[in-house]
């Protein structure tokens, strides 16, 4: 295990593994009414309230379901969408691939729009592309009107086949030198682990990432070029999402089976260099870094979804909803105070 990392919790042998249902628990809040405060700011405020809509707020830990809660008509049953959450089950599939021996991250990545002559794109490597450290120029901007290439690449001339859109970029930067958060790297590395796999890549997903965990509402989405949109589309319950949440909390492995490689969650929340200046906090591969406090790691999407993972608390916390852009920093900072008021486990 990397040095400073805090352990992965083991799975109880007294509590089942979620595969069909979630086993339930007493919630172990260390601040019960200061939770509950939390809370009613985000249920029980109006849609247009600082923090938008909440639509679930779960809690695992010690592997437990301890605390769910549901908002502005949602229910257990209904989908929520990844959006960038969808980036750390892709980092999953690539480590799925590597298991079975069909991928090298410290290759250069298999990019057929890099292999033209002198082509400096070609070193780039699949390390680089999980770390968001390509080099690749790529502007990953939401607002409407703006040059934004995410949306291109999402809405306009790109949707087709996302992937390609995203590897015509140029080298804006030498690979590895500087980082840079951008939607169109996962599609690259989406397209890279179907061809690695070399089959039914949706099927795939199926076998291998969401049947094992139990994640029945797991539904992703393929753009024309068949491609995964592995920036920002699988649509689960929150209950599923907070299963994909517990296979990183233990290790990579469920129920006696190893899904993921020794080490691989590890590599995930190591953190990657970022230049001076950079604001949108620290990352690992594809996982984000430090939102729950220290040690934790994190899928995020936009409009504030979230899988939090806590190791020091043995502790889960998952959050969709529909924030506004300009409360993101609000939201973090009361996710951070959400998480913050569950004890150790």
């Amino acid at each position: 295990m990397q040095t400073g990392l805090p352990p992965l919790p083991l799975q109880s042998p007294g509590t089942p593994w979620p595969t069909r249902a979630w086993p339930t628990g007493e919630a172990r809040a260390r601040d019960a009414a200061r939770l509950e405060a939390l809370l009613a700011r985000a249920f029980d405020a109006a849609p247009d309230g600082p923090l938008g809509k909440t639509y679930a707020l779960l809690a695992i830990q010690g592997g437990r379901l301890t605390y769910e809660r549901y908002g502005f008509g949602a229910t257990p049953e209904t989908t929520q969408p990844s959006w960038s959450m969808a980036k750390s089950m892709t980092q999953a599939l690539v480590g799925m691939l590597v298991l079975d021996g069909r991928l090298d991250i410290h290759a250069p990545a298999d990019v057929p729009e890099w292999k033209g002559a002198d082509d400096p794109r070609a070193a780039i490597t699949l390390d680089q592309l999980l770390r968001m450290s390509s080099g690749l120029a790529f502007v990953e901007d939401y607002v409407p009107g703006s040059v934004s290439d995410v949306l291109e690449m999402l809405y306009g001339s790109g949707k087709a086949d996302a992937a390609a859109y995203a590897a015509s970029r140029p080298l804006a930067h030498p690979p590895g030198s500087f980082w840079s958060y951008a939607s169109g790297t996962s599609n690259i590395v989406a397209r890279l682990a179907a061809q690695a796999q070399g089959g039914d890549f949706a099927a795939y997903m199926r076998s291998r990432l969401f049947e094992p965990l139990g994640m029945d509402s797991a539904t992703p989405k393929f753009d024309a070029a068949g491609t995964f949109i592995g920036s920002s589309y699988c649509f689960c319950t929150p209950r599923d999402f907070a299963r994909f949440g517990l296979l990183y909390l233990r290790d990579g492995a469920w129920d006696g089976r190893r899904l993921l490689p020794e080490g691989w969650v590890d590599y995930a929340r190591t953190p990657t260099f970022q230049q001076e200046g950079v604001t949108d906090g620290p990352y690992g591969a594809h996982w984000w870094l430090g939102i729950g406090g220290p040690g934790s790691f994190s899928a995020n999407g936009y409009a504030g979804q979230f899988i939090i993972v806590c190791p020091d608390r043995d502790l889960i916390v998952v959050r969709n909803g529909d924030t506004p852009l300009e409360s993101k920093d609000r939201l973090r900072d009361w996710i951070g105070e959400v998480v913050d008021c569950f004890g150790a486990a």
